[in-house]
C-alpha cells in the first residue's frame, strides 16, 4: 500500500494520453484506454437516489469532454437488486454497476469482470479492501468509512510532555499495540488530575439501543480474526455466513480492550447501562476526555455540540490494539457496502469505456471535484492529493491511515452476525460484565449461545 508520488502520478497520466492517441480498446482487466473509436455510450446503473441529480451532471460534463454518452439509471429507495436483475436481462444492460461487497458479488459473479489490471484498482490505497476471488479483483469500492479509537491530541501532548510518566515513548503517534496503550492509558488515569480530564474514555455507552459501538464495531474485530483462520473462503464475510457455531476464539483479546476502556472511564462501570453515544460524544467534545471509540461520521457531532473545545487539528485516530500478534501492521476498522463492478457481459469495449469513465471520475481535476465536494465521498484512491480530500479530519485520517506503509486496515465483518438479536444478547451480556452481575466466561457462553441459536433460527 505505498501512496503514489507526484511524479508517478504525472507518468501514468502521460501514459494514459498516450494510449488515448493510439484508439486503445482494452477490455476491463486491460489498462486504461481512450473511449474514441470504441463505444460512444455506457450504462451507469446508480444505487444512491439522494445523489442522482449529480450523476446526471457528472454524466453531461463527461460527455461534452469526451463524448462518450453515460446514461445514468437510478434504482428507488430499497429496490436496487429488483432494478439490477430487470435491467441487466434487457437487451441493453447496465456496463457499470454496484455490489454489496463479498456476498453481493457471490450472486453476480457471472457479469462482474476482472478489473485487476486497471488504473482504478492500481490507485487502490488499500487493495485489501477491493471483492476479489483467486487473483481476480471483481468489486472496487468507491467510497469507505472507517472507526477506531479517536483520540485528543493536545491532552495526549500534555501527557507525553510530563517529566513523570510513566512510559519512554513521547507520542500518539508511537503507540502501535495493546501494550503501549494500556501503558499510556493506565498511567494518564492515575495522572488525569494534572491532564485536567475527569477519564481517559468517554463513557461505554451500554444504554439499550446505544450497545452498537460495542456488539458490532468492537466485536468486528475478534470476528474477523477467527473466520481469517477459515482457509476455505477467500473472505471474512463469507466465512462467517458459513459459521454454524464460532469459538469465541479471541474473546480474551476483546475483554482485553474492552476492560481498559470501562477501567480508565469517566464514568464508573456500574453506571454504563444509562449512557448514550451522545453523551459520550459530548464528554469527548467538551474535553473531559482524551479517548472515545467511534467512526469518521462523528466529527459533525464532535463539532456541533455546544461547547466543544476540539479543535480539527487535534483530532487523531488511532486503531483498536486488543493484543493479537502482529497487530502493529493493524489499521484501522474500514468498510463499505457500495462497491463498482463493470459488466462482463458486455462488449469489450464498453467494458474499456466504463473503465475510461470511472478512471475520469476518479483521477481527473473535474471528476475529483465532483467525488469529494458533490458527492461527498471518502474516495479511497491515492489519486487525491491532500488538498482535494474532505475538509472532515476524521475522514482525512481514514485516508491517511489506508495509505499507511506497511499497515492493513482490518474489513468489516460484522455483516456476518446472524440477527439482530445476536447482538442485542452480545451487548447485554456486557452489560451485566460491566456491571459486575456476570463473569467473563459467562460472556463467552453468551456469545457462543446466541450465535449457533440465531444462526439456526436464520436457516431454519
Amino acid at each position: 500500500m505505498k501512496k503514489l508520488s507526484k511524479t508517478l502520478a504525472l507518468f501514468m497520466a502521460l501514459f494514459m494520453i498516450a494510449l488515448a492517441g493510439c484508439g486503445s480498446g482494452n477490455t476491463a482487466s486491460g489498462s486504461s484506454g481512450s473511449s474514441s473509436g470504441g463505444a460512444k455510450e455506457i450504462f451507469f446503473l446508480n444505487f444512491k437516489p439522494e445523489i442522482a441529480s449529480i450523476y446526471e451532471e457528472i454524466a453531461k460534463e463527461y460527455e461534452a469532454e469526451t463524448g462518450v454518452k453515460v446514461k445514468v439509471v437510478t434504482a428507488a429507495s430499497g429496490t436496487y437488486e429488483q432494478t439490477l436483475t430487470s435491467e441487466i436481462a434487457k437487451s441493453d444492460p447496465p456496463t457499470i454497476f454496484q455490489i454489496n461487497g463479498p456476498v453481493g458479488y457471490q450472486n453476480w459473479k457471472d457479469y462482474c469482470a476482472d478489473l485487476s489490471g486497471t488504473p482504478l484498482y492500481e490507485a487502490l490505497s488499500d487493495k485489501s479492501l477491493a471483492v476479489t476471488e483467486g487473483e481476480g479483483v471483481y468489486g472496487i469500492p468507491y467510497v469507505v468509512e472507517g472507526y477506531g479509537i479517536i483520540y485528543n491530541n493536545a491532552i495526549m501532548e500534555k501527557y507525553f510532555a510530563l517529566p513523570d510518566k510513566a512510559v519512554s515513548i513521547s507520542s500518539a503517534q508511537e503507540i502501535n499495540n495493546f501494550a503501549a496503550l494500556k501503558a499510556v492509558v493506565e498511567d494518564m488515569t492515575v495522572k488525569k488530575d494534572q491532564l485536567g480530564i475527569q477519564g481517559v474514555f468517554a463513557s461505554t455507552s451500554l444504554n439499550m439501543g446505544d450497545q452498537w459501538r460495542w456488539q458490532t464495531h468492537l466485536a468486528n474485530l475478534p470476528m474477523y480474526y477467527e473466520f481469517a483462520e477459515n482457509e476455505a473462503y477467500d473472505n471474512t464475510i463469507l466465512a462467517g455466513l458459513a459459521s454454524e457455531t464460532i469459538q469465541f476464539k479471541y474473546g480474551p483479546n476483546f475483554q482485553n480492550i474492552f476492560d481498559l476502556y470501562i477501567n480508565n472511564s469517566i464514568t464508573p462501570k456500574t453506571m454504563l447501562g444509562s449512557k448514550t453515544t451522545s453523551e459520550s460524544m459530548a464528554e469527548f467534545a467538551l474535553g473531559q476526555v482524551a479517548m472515545v471509540q467511534n467512526g469518521n461520521w462523528a466529527w459533525a457531532e464532535i463539532s456541533e455540540t455546544e461547547g466543544n473545545v476540539v479543535k480539527a487539528e487535534d483530532i487523531r485516530y488511532l486503531p483498536i490494539y486488543t493484543g493479537m500478534p502482529g497487530e502493529e501492521s493493524q489499521g484501522l476498522c474500514v468498510g463499505t457496502e457500495n462497491y463498482l463492478a463493470i459488466n462482463s457481459q458486455v462488449s469489450a469495449e464498453k467494458q474499456q469505456a466504463s473503465v475510461d469513465f470511472l478512471t475520469w471520475l476518479f483521477s481527473s481535476e473535474k471528476g475529483k471535484d465532483y467525488v469529494t465536494n458533490k458527492l461527498g465521498f471518502i474516495a479511497p484512491f491515492t489519486t487525491f492529493e491532500e488538498d482535494e480530500r474532505p475538509s472532515d479530519p476524521l475522514a482525512r485520517e481514514v485516508l491517511n491511515w489506508t495509505e499507511k506503509d506497511g499497515v492493513s486496515s482490518v474489513p468489516w465483518a460484522f455483516a456476518s452476525f446472524p440477527s439482530e438479536e445476536f447482538k442485542n444478547q452480545f451487548g447485554n451480556a456486557l452489560l451485566e460484565y460491566a456491571q459486575g452481575s456476570m463473569d467473563w466466561a459467562g460472556v463467552t457462553q453468551t456469545v457462543k449461545d446466541a450465535w449457533a441459536s440465531e444462526y439456526a433460527a436464520a436457516h431454519s
